[in-house]
């Protein structure tokens, strides 16, 4: 879903968001006055704010993000029969998020995670893919929802409306040239084929105007569907000729039709898109939908769908965005909303701030509901499967590691289509037990534990105590323990466990001779959420 429902509102939403004009920042970020002033005053955007507040906005990898073609679009049949559509691209790999902090501390540690993330997995063969589904539902379908579906703020729960998978999308090839195959991309939502149609949605309606407007901004001229990446692969004819950086050959005389001039050039095709033959009968006016009006009730929805451990990153990530709020008023009016949404949200976050006055529950056009049951589908946890693959784990290693155990670890992963890297004092790598040379991927200080899932020591009892030395090593275990990672671990690094402030939990596993199933099969299950309350404050 989206913040807005009438699309005039875009160009508000974009200036609310945008840097402060007298400082030029925050840059892309929405911790700010602006942005918060004016969605305390935007009560339809609740929804997407608790989706902007929750894990699904810090993923783990674009390769485990869901997506959501938002509106309502329709299918039409030879015969002229239409099928209402939403479009899902649903992860193979399965969604995954990470933790706040960590977030933070990757994007120090690497401003081109994500990038780096999706490249070397294609450029590996590990192919991203994303199955394509669809929700199909009928006039008569709509007509039974408690919500309005052609408001971009709502959602069909995937329980009302199951999700059909008809395609598969992979990506197995990196762009040769990033500018030419990706920044000269031209998205545009009135880009459709035949057997798509439009709904009456207000905010796609209008999308289908503005995107082709920004397109011809942002590349300069009508022709951008010349450029390769925009260009149709099949044969086509539309009759455009010549304009500003036209860089195709057009020698037809003829570039329009009918003609008598060339009679076998190119014609309208006879049944080409088929737009469906919609019945309207009511009042047209400039105003927005009653049916749009319950701003709340999804949004608790969604907050209740949600697992415990979600539940207290959503109100962390909103004492987190509303304490740089600088405003009180706007403060209180976002509080206000929360409070509509559930009473429990709005007094946590009220608890995080610090706020002691009474809670002033903004004016409701429509009562929040409470029977709304929750959509388990909503929940990244309650839909995460035990999986190391396109996972990676990174192994800590130092001069005189056990070598045994060493190749246990990583013939454990990489049977569990995980991937490991080694993490060495030194780039060069660590000379283990045996007097093999271990190569390493990362250096200690440039490799820290938030680039992976999971980690393991393999030190020496000398190697253990020179990075007790190293406050980048005692970091790169504290922050994989606060991180609520598994960890697992030999018996030498026990000590630099205790200075990084570990605490025996079930995450922490020791691996002893040649055996890794224990931590491997820890580590498929994910992050250890039980340790979050011993890690920091939940409100």
């Amino acid at each position: 879903m989206f913040f807005i429902q009438d699309a005039i509102k875009f160009p508000d939403l974009i200036h609310a968001v945008k840097e402060e004009p007298d400082r030029g920042f925050p840059q892309a970020a929405s911790a700010h006055d602006t942005f918060w002033d004016f969605i305390a005053c935007s009560p339809e955007a609740m929804h997407m704010v608790m989706w902007q507040m929750s894990d699904r906005t810090i993923p783990r990898s674009v390769r485990m993000m869901e997506g959501f073609g938002i509106h309502t679009f329709r299918l039409v049949d030879a015969a002229g029969k239409s099928t209402f559509v939403k479009f899902h691209w649903k992860p193979t790999l399965g969604a995954q998020s990470v933790v706040w902090d960590e977030a933070v501390k990757i994007n120090g540690a690497d401003a081109d995670f994500h990038r780096r993330d999706l490249y070397n997995a294609i450029e590996g063969g590990d192919f991203p893919a994303w199955d394509l589904a669809v929700q199909l539902f009928t006039e008569e379908d709509a007509d039974g929802f408690d919500f309005d579906h052609l408001d971009s703020t709502k959602l069909i729960p995937e329980e009302v409306i199951p999700l059909r998978v008809i395609g598969r999308m992979v990506l197995n090839r990196n762009p040769t040239n990033v500018f030419s195959e990706t920044e000269q991309v031209a998205f545009c939502t009135q880009n459709v084929v035949p057997g798509i149609d439009f709904s009456n949605d207000p905010l796609l309606q209008v999308r289908n105007f503005s995107y082709l407007d920004t397109q011809l901004k942002r590349l300069g001229s009508p022709n951008f569907t010349q450029l390769p990446i925009n260009a149709p692969k099949c044969p086509f004819a539309n009759n455009q000729r010549d304009g500003h950086m036209n860089s195709s050959l057009q020698p037809e005389r003829v570039t329009y039709t009918p003609s008598l001039l060339a009679p076998k050039g190119p014609r309208e095709v006879a049944h080409g898109t088929r737009a469906f033959a919609e019945s309207i009968e009511s009042t047209k006016a400039r105003v927005r939908s009653a049916t749009f009006n319950d701003h709340y009730s999804q949004a608790r929805q969604f907050f209740d769908s949600q697992t415990g451990p979600e539940q207290d990153h959503i109100v962390a990530a909103l004492i987190f965005v509303l304490s740089k709020v600088e405003a009180d008023v706007v403060r209180a009016a976002m509080l206000g909303h929360l409070v509509n949404i559930k009473p429990e949200l709005g007094e946590r976050v009220a608890a995080g701030l610090g706020h002691d006055e009474p809670i002033v529950p903004i004016p409701q056009a429509v009562p929040t509901r409470t029977d709304l049951a929750p959509s388990p589908a909503l929940s990244i946890l309650a839909n995460a499967k035990p999986t190391l693959q396109g996972r990676k784990i990174g192994l800590l290693v130092t001069d005189g590691a056990d070598a045994a155990l060493v190749a246990a670890i990583v013939d454990a992963a990489t049977a569990a289509k995980a991937t490991v890297e080694v993490v060495a004092p030194k780039v060069g790598g660590a000379t283990l037990s045996d007097g093999t040379k271990l190569a390493a991927k990362h250096q200690l200080a440039g490799g820290p534990s938030v680039l992976f899932d999971a980690v393991a020591l393999a030190v020496s009892a000398d190697g253990v105590t020179a990075l007790l030395g190293e406050s980048a090593a005692v970091a790169w275990v504290h922050d994989a323990f606060a991180h609520l990672k598994v960890i697992g671990h030999s018996a030498d690094s026990q000590p630099l466990l205790d200075t990084a402030g570990v605490m025996a939990d079930a995450g922490v596993i020791a691996i002893t001779g040649a055996d890794a199933a224990a931590f491997i099969d820890t580590a498929a299950n994910g992050r250890i959420w039980a340790r979050d309350e011993n890690v920091r404050t939940v409100f």
